[in-house]
């Protein structure tokens, strides 16, 4: 099991690479996290939720996704709130306090998931989440030091060298364990080393006296190419010659951010994650991503300026639309049942008056009503959305029509509500479902609610002649690109870890 002194020390990518690593060496290798929370997720084939990471390290694993690798998932949501899915389903949405009311509960269910997967696997790897250092939450724990005792694990803890202070954070985490779980670690990992690892060794040397647990690899710094399951991590793809350059709006509440991963496998591309406007005026394509609380980045988008912005560039530069990021491109979101918005009810519930949600919509409280919530969109497409009903989960083959005729490409849907065109012009690029994905050639917008399509080559290559007449070298699979990766990362940490001592029994 693989545990952090806090988040984004890269326990997830560790983890992928000795899934990737026990597989190339024959075993049955099956990855499993008790509980996510990330806003990146994805859609397995039976059309259930987990997070992505668990995707990725069932790639390097050989197997397909299941929901078992990631019983429990938060998706967070604004206000305090996450949205509670168990075994691939949402169950509800719920503060944190009321989360931690449930820990039994999602333990149990995790330790179901656990014991089914440990039948079918020569080795499980584990992933943590945060630190099991975080003393206020050790009670309630359902994913680091408890699973790992149920599992009976050996916790491998990483620390992140790259902010410095590492070995402070390594035994601060070590003190702050509690005693009956330190028996379970087993090494310790320092993560995203630069330099001179002769240096560090007087370091390590003297650590072995203060604390009893042994540092089994020096992991040298890496610029990664594999998917990252936390949004703090993200990090632009600076070309040193770009000759296409590709705004990624940094929304507060981005979510699957890995759609434009592919886009940073192709040389003369620079990839930016932008947080201003004035960061788009050499932007030669927009990207609106997806969002877990749409509402909220659209009045996000309003107040920074990006609205205004984007509205002048519209007919001028190529803007897309990814899922939530499609949906802000209409006219208006509308809430009405506050299901990614939900500060109506909760100022109901801490202003103690009950209230409920009438069939229009409104709120009421007290006898008091409460327009619904709802934003203004950016008013490039003509188009309104509701955000009400199931979320829709799918992945599936698609067909292209038109633009895109003659091209198939997977990929997956994971959104709220219903999007409905006031009028019929716009060009439909996918073939049965017009409201999918639409193109505007001469406002230069696309809208898609279909999440992955740009890991098809064919879909890359075609909105690339939108942009320039160059050619550029697209890999032939990013599939197969990422395969390499993997396999890479694999002999990296056979490298530079201990790898015989930490699989030892």
């Amino acid at each position: 099991m693989f545990q952090g002194t806090g988040s984004g020390v890269g326990k997830s990518i560790l983890a992928a690479g000795f899934c990737r690593l026990l597989k190339n060496r024959g075993f049955r290798v099956l990855p499993f996290k008790a509980q996510n929370m990330a806003l990146n997720s994805g859609v397995t084939p039976e059309g259930l939720e987990m997070g992505r990471a668990q995707f990725v390290q069932a790639e390097a694993c050989g197997v397909f996704p299941d929901v078992r690798m990631n019983p429990i998932l938060l998706k967070p949501q604004g206000t305090g709130e996450s949205q509670l899915i168990r075994m691939g389903k949402v169950v509800r949405t719920c503060s944190g306090r009321e989360y931690y009311t449930m820990a039994e509960e999602n333990f149990r269910i995790a330790k179901q998931a656990f014991d089914s997967l440990k039948t079918e696997a020569d080795w499980i790897v584990m992933e943590g989440a945060g630190s099991p250092a975080e003393i206020n939450l050790q009670a309630t724990d359902i994913v680091n030091m408890r699973m790992a005792e149920y599992a009976e694990a050996k916790v491998m803890l990483i620390g992140d060298i790259d902010h410095g202070g590492v070995f402070a954070w390594l035994k601060g985490t070590y003190d702050l364990i509690q005693a009956r779980h330190r028996p379970l670690l087993h090494g310790m990992l320092i993560n995203k080393f630069r330099g001179d690892v002769s240096l560090l060794q007087p370091g390590i040397e003297q650590f072995k006296q203060i604390v009893p647990v042994p540092v089994m690899g020096v992991i040298p710094w890496r610029e990664m190419k594999l998917e990252d399951e936390d949004s703090q991590n993200l990090q632009s793809k600076i070309a040193s010659e770009a000759r296409l350059e590709v705004a990624v709006i940094r929304l507060p509440y981005i979510s699957n951010f890995t759609d434009f991963d592919p886009l940073k496998h192709i040389s003369g591309i620079s990839v930016r994650f932008v947080k201003s406007a004035s960061e788009l005026k050499k932007a030669d394509l927009i990207i609106l991503p997806g969002s877990k609380n749409t509402l909220s980045d659209l009045r996000f988008l309003h107040e920074s300026g990006f609205a205004e912005r984007l509205k002048q560039l519209s007919g001028r530069v190529w803007i897309l639309g990814i899922c939530g990021g499609f949906q802000m491109l209409g006219e208006k979101v509308d809430d009405p049942l506050n299901m990614e918005s939900s500060g109506a009810t909760r100022d109901s519930r801490e202003s103690g008056t009950s209230g409920k949600l009438s069939a229009l919509g409104k709120y009421t409280a007290s006898g008091n009503s409460t327009v619904m919530n709802s934003e203004t969109g950016l008013g490039l497409l003509p188009m309104t959305t509701v955000l009400e009903g199931d979320k829709k989960l799918v992945r599936r083959e698609y067909q292209g029509q038109n633009w895109l005729a003659g091209l198939n490409w997977t990929g997956y849907e994971i959104h709220l509500g219903r999007t409905e065109f006031k009028s019929s012009p716009l060009e439909a690029l996918v073939k049965d479902d017009p409201e999918l994905a639409v193109i505007d050639h001469k406002q230069k917008v696309i809208g898609t609610y279909i999440h992955g399509w740009l890991e098809s080559p064919e879909v890359i290559q075609k909105i690339l002649s939108l942009l320039s007449t160059e050619t550029f070298d697209i890999p032939f699979s990013f599939q197969e690109t990422k395969e390499r990766e993997m396999d890479e990362l694999a002999l990296f940490l056979e490298e530079h870890c201990e790898v015989e001592k930490i699989l030892r029994n």
